[in-house]
């Protein structure tokens, strides 16, 4: 256990020294190239704000407007005839949207029905295989000006769903009695 302390402790320090050695052996000015990738990120930074403005206050907006719990409640009763939790659709909806919300959300999930329950193990499941999707895309078509996503949105859309319904079955093959 102590090795993988001192490894973990060590391997950024250990890169950033291998960066450096390298570009000083390939005769790079390792550090303006430093400053100028940093004046680059800011540039990236000022183009992507917008967008990840209009994904936060677009989720903000359905949790506090009461769509989400309408959401919730409109699919309470197949919820229940699968014997999938509601606490799962809550990560469902939200997990396409925003990382840190669905951080938020699988939280208060632990929680309220324990690590072991069913709920938290199909809401781990969805946490590691589902994407940010509309923040993925917010931020790369963002970044390099893509207006004209066609089919991109709805193709990213279906396989969130198709992900999230494969992770609840692999959870209920594994853990449900």
């Amino acid at each position: 256990m102590k090795t993988i302390q001192l490894i973990s402790q060590l391997i950024i320090p250990l890169f950033i020294l291998l960066v450096v050695v390298y570009g000083w052996g390939k005769k790079v000015r390792v550090y303006d190239s430093f400053v100028a990738g940093a004046k680059d990120g800011i540039t990236v930074v000022i183009k992507i704000f917008p967008y990840l403005l209009a994904i936060f206050v677009a989720v903000k907006t359905f949790q506090a407007s009461g769509a989400f719990a309408f959401t919730q409640e409109l699919f309470h009763g197949i919820l229940k005839n699968l014997n999938i939790p509601l606490e799962v659709f809550s990560i469902a909806i939200i997990k396409p949207l925003s990382g840190s919300a669905s951080i938020g959300v699988f939280t208060d999930i632990v929680k309220a029905t324990g690590p072991d329950s069913l709920a938290s193990r199909m809401a781990a499941v969805i946490m590691g295989s589902a994407e940010t999707t509309f923040y993925v895309l917010a931020v790369y078509l963002g970044a390099v000006g893509i207006k004209k996503t066609r089919y991109l949105v709805p193709v990213c859309v279906l396989a969130d769903i198709v992900g999230i319904f494969i992770a609840i079955s692999i959870v209920k093959i594994f853990f449900n009695s």
